[in-house]
């Protein structure tokens, strides 16, 4: 078996480890005779794997029973609709910052949904920052302030989350969920698909604040609300169980790795490798966001020219590192940096970027 370097943007690279007792485990889970993907939701086997793993999310975080954790199918994208279906109300307006194409998205769909105000954005910048706290102007009582933690297709990321007062923070996180310590309290309300940090495709972490959940809307389809998640425990309809498994072995992998604030030193480090390769480079590789900006999660960079970035990714192909082409809407290389890339792909690629630039600079 050979392995590749794996920096795809999501579905990610997931630790070994993981993969690895995902595979002892896939024909018997915990001596029952047969696979997780054939174990009926209503197990007791099961019900422990759901509440474990909510419990799991709560002690990463820090954060007591005066919150839930949720899982939901249907990605990010879901609740770009779900958040204001649930808690923006006709009477109410919602603001949202601006900081990337998800956000842009998520903005749209609350649009469909009531009124929505844009508090700030770096569209007019082509996305290269996150936006001063100066430049935030929140409507008059907004029912909620959205925000996109971490923009991967611009890579760019917030270094502080703003300060909204005493209105709900929401925050989409799906790319850098439990990469790094945060104050979890301060918001009301949290969305991170699980196919980047802490899972594979299939299921959507929620976060939610109890006493906000108490308000959400009671007159949406019952799959939609937070409410019915809640009362079942994740378990209205069938969950997708298989992806609920394999995030509940990767936060058991960070927990052994020493908890989210050592996650945290090796994505630096891994991220350090990559943008010391680029500012090295002298402009060869010249990147997209601003240095204050700069993600941990995504590195995004561009050469002197496309076809020399084709090239890059088809030689870095070759070489067994695989994911590098920068989103579709604006090209160049991504390099995406998720807990479950190593530091030795990294060095790996560092070392590529030298010698491709010693070869074409």
């Amino acid at each position: 078996m050979s392995r590749v370097y794996n920096f795809n943007p999501g579905p990610a690279a997931l630790p070994l480890p993981v993969l690895e007792r995902a595979q002892q485990e896939l024909l018997d889970y915990q001596g029952q005779g047969m696979s997780i993907l054939e174990m009926s939701h209503r197990s007791k086997e099961y019900e422990a794997l759901n509440a474990r793993a909510e419990e799991r999310i709560k002690a990463l975080l820090g954060i007591d029973d005066s919150y839930r954790v949720l899982f939901i199918p249907g990605g990010a994208s879901l609740q770009f609709a779900m958040v204001p279906m649930n808690f923006l109300p006709a009477s109410a307006v919602a603001d949202y910052i601006l900081t990337g194409a998800w956000a842009e998205k998520a903005f749209g769909e609350a649009k469909k949904i009531g009124q929505v105000h844009i508090a700030a954005s770096t569209q007019t910048e082509n996305y290269h920052r996150i936006p001063d706290t100066s430049a935030i102007k929140l409507s008059d009582r907004p029912a909620y302030v959205h925000i996109t933690s971490n923009n991967t297709i611009y890579g760019t990321q917030w270094q502080q989350y703003p300060d909204v007062g005493d209105y709900p923070l929401v925050a989409d996180m799906s790319s850098d969920i439990l990469s790094r310590p945060f104050d979890a309290s301060k918001f009301a309300l949290i969305y991170a698909g699980t196919q980047k940090n802490i899972g594979s495709a299939g299921v959507t972490a929620i976060i939610i604040r109890q006493s906000w959940l108490d308000q959400a809307s009671t007159v949406i389809p019952t799959i939609l609300r937070y409410t019915t998640f809640a009362k079942n425990n994740s378990l209205y309809n069938t969950p997708p169980t298989f992806s609920v498994y394999l995030m509940s072995l990767v936060l058991e992998w960070i927990e052994d790795q020493g908890g989210v604030a050592a996650i945290d030193r090796i994505n630096r480090q891994k991220a350090a490798v990559v943008y010391t390769a680029v500012e090295r480079s002298g402009g060869f590789y010249h990147g997209h966001a601003q240095p204050e900006s700069r993600s941990l999660m995504n590195a995004t960079f561009r050469l002197p020219s496309e076809d020399l970035e084709k090239q890059f990714i088809s030689e870095a192909k070759a070489a067994s590192m695989v994911g590098l082409g920068g989103h579709r809407s604006v090209g160049g290389i991504r390099v995406s940096l998720y807990n479950g890339v190593s530091r030795e792909a990294c060095e790996a690629l560092a070392a590529f970027m030298d010698e491709f630039m010693r070869k074409n600079g």
